[in-house]
């Protein structure tokens, strides 16, 4: 139907016969259907074709984005066979099919449909977008057909995966019993190795392996979100986890208890070797063990500070904290809010020959040329206090604490910061004038704090709009007034969304940009902590004296275009 659309639409005055031409010209190129082309190319809008078709073959024209398919009924029609014809069945009255179709007029795509299913088949017209994206949404979470397209794909790659993927560790040491070598197990091999590949081309953060009563599910987490892969069979579930328990040395017998673990791998990704760690942690649930995986790749680690979001303002205090010859500076956030970048990122500004870094971590994530990483085991007494009583006497110029838990290691890092050390970690703390309050609520004395204490970064991480499908979105100035902007600001702003396509999985957001409250502890406000000042009157304070606030942060990124308004409000109160 190709040539002939292009004919049509110029004959009914929607586009030119030199556009048709150019289109044609990309098509031969590019490869796809004219329409797609054309629509790319801006020559036509993919409304005016859908409702172009639906008046010249007098068939109706559907909306699938305002329409909900039941399951039962995507079932009727294989994914092989959506893909291949373009087509999505809608719904089902009796022995009557609809079908939403590209190509209305395709017969044998009618035919095929109609003998499978046994239904009689009723063509809408739909934009071949609209059906794709459905394509997508609907395939990709019915159970039995992505299973299906996941063994396909094995098929297809097994070869390659064979030859790509290797386990670093020495698998002899591993309990060979387990190690079957029967038709059964190959495919939840490949299936296994599918997964772990797969997470790291569609840049996922993490790996959830979870069983329930009557599905067992695997999710990734890109860009901060689970997203649904697929949906082996229940039967499966046992063998899978037991594969991935196997490739990160754990106990397959212990089903009871949790356990953590690590798998290294090395693979060829587009030509490259590259070098894979994950760790793994395993958990009893009430129907089987879960298996959460966190994808520890060094090429994901931003070491440049001046990408990671900070405002410059902001960022100039925080390098004059970090290259201060002693004193402490802390990173707050929730757990995945990127405070292991923020620290890996200074130290590594940091890393000369000249000094003497020690790190003090649980887990360690990265390992960094130069710097002296130590990994806290609690099982035999090498937690964070203990492992920096030793860096002391270890003649340090800078420590880096991974984690401040309780007062014995907030009294010990207060202490090395006061005595020539630079001292950098983390706490959970909601924003930085609170974290003021929890190091005293710990027993830390004001006067400490207020010495010791140079500056505290708050961080969030927000999703990026889709460069690709960026678009700007109306709202009200008072709108924008109220989630923070000036009325000035709400005049003039430009405001951007994602409208999703096929680069950002339909989200409409691609990666992601950090958020920071960078509070500087100047003489004011060391004067309010010997005080006694609260966790409000410390902010206002901050404020006062120009600290840019988490959800000020978000507002710049707006007005800048790099992230969406529900992004910041979801991240950020005012």
């Amino acid at each position: 139907m190709s040539n002939k659309l292009g004919e049509l639409l110029v004959n009914a005055g929607l586009i030119a016969n030199e556009q048709l031409e150019q289109a044609m010209g990309v098509q031969a190129k590019e490869g796809g259907r004219i329409g797609h082309t054309l629509i790319k190319l801006g020559f036509v809008k993919e409304d005016d074709i859908t409702q172009f078709l639906s008046k010249q073959y007098g068939v109706p024209a559907i909306n699938l984005s305002k329409l909900h398919v039941d399951g039962s009924v995507i079932k009727l029609v294989p994914s092989e066979v959506a893909n291949k014809y373009h087509v999505l069945p809608v719904n089902r009255q009796g022995a009557t099919l609809t079908l939403a179709m590209v190509d209305p007029t395709n017969v044998f795509a009618i035919d095929d449909i109609k003998f499978m299913t046994g239904y009689n088949v009723e063509p809408v017209v739909a934009s071949e977008m609209a059906i794709e994206e459905a394509i997508r949404e609907y395939y990709g979470t019915t159970s039995a057909i992505e299973l299906k397209k996941v063994m396909d794909d094995i098929q297809l790659r097994e070869a390659q995966d064979d030859a790509n993927l290797e386990v670093i560790e020495d698998e002899e040491e591993l309990d060979v019993d387990t190690l079957q070598n029967s038709s059964e197990e190959a495919p939840v091999v490949k299936l296994v190795n599918i997964m772990l590949t797969d997470a790291v081309r569609k840049g996922a953060s993490d790996i959830h392996v979870e069983p329930y009563e009557k599905e067992f599910r695997v999710r990734y987490r890109i860009d901060g979100v689970l997203h649904e892969q697929m949906a082996p069979p229940l039967k499966m579930r046992d063998a899978i986890i037991s594969r991935i328990k196997i490739l990160s040395r754990l106990d397959i017998s212990e089903k009871r208890l949790p356990q953590d673990g690590r798998i290294k791998l090395k693979m060829n990704l587009d030509g490259r070797k590259k070098e894979l760690d994950y760790r793994v942690s395993v958990l009893p649930t009430l129907y089987g063990e879960k298996v959460v995986l966190r994808l520890l790749d060094q090429d994901n680690l931003m070491l440049d500070m001046t990408k990671l979001g900070f405002e410059p303002q902001s960022l100039d205090i925080f390098l004059k904290a970090i290259e201060r010859p002693w004193g402490m500076v802390l990173v707050t956030g929730p757990t995945g809010s990127g405070k292991t970048n923020t620290l890996y990122s200074s130290i590594q500004r940091l890393n000369k020959p000249s000094t003497n870094i020690m790190t003090a971590e649980d887990p360690v994530e990265f390992n960094m040329a130069g710097i002296n990483q130590v990994q806290m085991r609690e099982n035999i007494g090498l937690n964070f206090a203990a492992a920096l009583r030793s860096f002391l006497r270890q003649d340090p110029n800078t420590i880096l604490v991974g984690e401040i838990r309780d007062f014995e290691t907030a009294e010990i890092a207060i202490k090395a910061s006061l005595t020539g050390h630079l001292v950098l970690s983390t706490l959970h703390t909601n924003d930085a004038p609170s974290t003021i309050n929890r190091l005293m609520n710990m027993g830390i004395e004001p006067f400490l704090v207020a010495t010791s204490v140079h500056c505290i970064v708050a961080q969030r991480l927000i999703r990026r709009v889709c460069k690709d499908c960026k678009a700007s979105v109306e709202i009200t100035p008072k709108a924008l007034v109220d989630i923070g902007l000036t009325e000035e600001e709400a005049e003039s702003a430009q405001v951007f969304a994602g409208q999703g396509c096929a680069v950002c999985n339909n989200t409409g957001n691609k990666g992601r940009v950090g958020l920071f409250e960078v509070l500087d502890v100047t003489d004011g406000v060391k004067e309010m902590i010997l005080m006694g000042a609260n966790s409000v009157e410390l902010r206002e304070k901050a404020i006062e004296e120009g600290m840019i606030t988490l959800r000020r942060s978000g507002v710049q990124k707006i007005i800048q275009g790099v992230s969406s308004i529900e992004e910041v409000v979801k991240e950020t109160v005012l």
